[in-house]
Order: C-alpha cells, then sequence, then structure tokens
C-alpha cells in the first residue's frame, strides 16, 4: 500500500510570497438554487486555474500567486456528500474571561486571496473571477492590501520574524497524510485588525519595543525581562509540550489614509488548524498589547484545496 506524500508543487500559493499589491475578497453564497449554483462553482475551480496560467504569460514577471477556499458552511452546502477535511470547523468568536477583547466569527463562503508585484494583475485576475461567481454570491468584503517598508507591519515593525523560513515552510502550511483524502490542501484563518494609529504614534518607541517585544529598527528579540508580560510576540507564541507552534503568515496593511481608517489584513495559512486557534485564543486569554488599539473587525476559517482537489470538484467528484 503506497503512503501519499505531501508535493506543494500541487497545492495552491499558500506558502511563499506575500506580494506588492494583494486583494482578498469574500463572498456569501446566494442559496437560492443549488444546482445553479454548485455548477458556478464547478465551471470557476475550471475557468480560476486557467486564468491562472493565462495571466502568468501575459505577465510572466508579476509573480502572480492565488489561493482559493471555502468555509465550513459552504463546504456542507455544496459538497454535501463529500468526506470533510478533518479539520475543517466553522469559526467561533473568541473572547476573554470579562470579554473585554474579543475575536469575532463573521460570515464569509467563499475566500479569493490574490497578490502580484503589479496591481493590474491583481485587478485582471479579480476581474475575471468575479465574471464566474458574481451571479451566485454577494460581496461582504474586499480589502485591498500593500507591501510597506522593506516589508514591515503598518506599525513599523518587521512581521512575520518568527515565521518559517520559505525553505522549511511548506510543511507548516500544508496537509501532509494525515489527512490523505485532502492532503496538500490547508487552512486559511483570514482576520481584518483596524488600528488606533494615533494611540500606537503617540508611544515612544522603547515602549513600542516593550510591546512588541523586538527593537524596532534591528528587529533583535528583546530579553524578556525588557518586554511587557503581554507583549506581541509572547503572547502569540503557541507551544505544545515545549515546541514551538509555528504558521506561515502573509499579513498585509491596508488603508483608507485620508479618513484614518488603517489596519492589518492578518492571514495565516497552517497545516493544523488547531494551531492557529491555540494562537489566538492564546492572543486574548493573555492580552496581547496589539489588542489594546485594535479592534478585530472579521474573522473565518478556510479550507483551500489543493490543486487536484479543485479540478475533482470541477469535474463535479464532490457534489
Amino acid at each position: 500500500m503506497s503512503v501519499e506524500v505531501m508535493n506543494p508543487d500541487v497545492a495552491q500559493d499558500v506558502w511563499k510570497d506575500i506580494g506588492q499589491h494583494v486583494d482578498f475578497v469574500v463572498l456569501q453564497l446566494k442559496r437560492t438554487n443549488l444546482a445553479q449554483e454548485q455548477a458556478a462553482i464547478q465551471e470557476f475551480a475550471d475557468r480560476s486555474q486557467a486564468i491562472i496560467r493565462s495571466m502568468n504569460i501575459r505577465a510572466e514577471d508579476a509573480g502572480l500567486k492565488v489561493a482559493i477556499g471555502f468555509s465550513n458552511a459552504a463546504w456542507d452546502y455544496l459538497f454535501p456528500t463529500a468526506p470533510k477535511p478533518k479539520e475543517l470547523e466553522t469559526f467561533t468568536t473568541i473572547a476573554g474571561d470579562e470579554a473585554e477583547y474579543t475575536m469575532p466569527a463573521t460570515a464569509g463562503d467563499i475566500f479569493l486571496h490574490i497578490r502580484a508585484a503589479n496591481e493590474a494583475v491583481v485587478y485582471e485576475v479579480v476581474t475575471q473571477f468575479m465574471r464566474f461567481l458574481k451571479d451566485v454570491t454577494t460581496v461582504l468584503d474586499e480589502t485591498k492590501g500593500f507591501r510597506y517598508f522593506e516589508g514591515r507591519a503598518i506599525i513599523g515593525f518587521i512581521d512575520g520574524t518568527e515565521a518559517p523560513a520559505i525553505a522549511d515552510a511548506a510543511e507548516y502550511a500544508i496537509i501532509g497524510a494525515e489527512d490523505p483524502e485532502y492532503i496538500n490542501g490547508s487552512y486559511a484563518f483570514a482576520q481584518k485588525w483596524i488600528h488606533d494609529m494615533n494611540f500606537w504614534q503617540a508611544m515612544k518607541t522603547e515602549e513600542q519595543e516593550k510591546a512588541v517585544g523586538r527593537e524596532k529598527f534591528t528587529d533583535l528579540e528583546l530579553a524578556d525581562d525588557d518586554k511587557y508580560k503581554n507583549a506581541h510576540n509572547v503572547a502569540s507564541k503557541l507551544e505544545v509540550d515545549g515546541e514551538e507552534q509555528k504558521i506561515v503568515r502573509m499579513n498585509v496593511p491596508f488603508s483608507d489614509a485620508a479618513t484614518d481608517k488603517t489596519g492589518t489584513y492578518f492571514i495565516g495559512y497552517a497545516r493544523h488548524w488547531t494551531v492557529t486557534k491555540g494562537m489566538l485564543q492564546q492572543m486574548v486569554a493573555e492580552r496581547d498589547f496589539l489588542l489594546t488599539f485594535s479592534t478585530v473587525e472579521t474573522g473565518q476559517l478556510f479550507f483551500i484545496p489543493s490543486r487536484d482537489t479543485l479540478a475533482a470538484i470541477a469535474d463535479g467528484q464532490l457534489n
């Protein structure tokens, strides 16, 4: 009996390349005609891959990367007789003991994460995708992100220092033989954080460093005694049996600068949703400093099928 082996080449783009220009789209199925919506999703699963291939020819230097996902509710609706990915569930709100800080659960059936070095490429891909999705979905959210200076977070610190290096990232983001039905898939968790930038910018650099747990310019980690107890890199660090657990983060800033609405779109890809969920629970329980000046607006879990599974969806094999 052969044992299936993880193959990043057939996974969607869940483990590298954050991109310069980014678009996140969350859609809700209309749920008015199941057969019509299943047929539309089948066509989209097929045509989306052709669109990606075509765009990689038209703009070969743009570094286009795409991930398409489905929520638990969408899976139950579209593929009622198909086996379910082992860790796929409906995300529910995470709240602290006194509910001072919460990570809310919000609606969403289909998730699109498109990024490239050229914003025109992102625009064209989203536009073409929506030709096949607009009749059966409603747009719940579209957020355009960007790469900030040196790849830093909008609060000025290097983002993702503790994330696995590219050479090691695949095994943290891509499902392996533990779920052979959906090997090479991934679990994506998406959140929108709005920051009170006036509060943050009023803090002295030394205070910001204590809040994040790293030096702002050099990115060197501070000694534990020099950090706030709820520093971000303390509260978000999850260990199980003494071993640090990792996911692949592709966070980007977004902003409507003139109206002072600025935030971070958190997107974490994981081989195991339980790891991401544990990090979120710990951040709330330990009152992560980032939560003191931020409001979390959205949160939803999506399963990102492998390209082989997308092909099976296109062929109607999962209905």
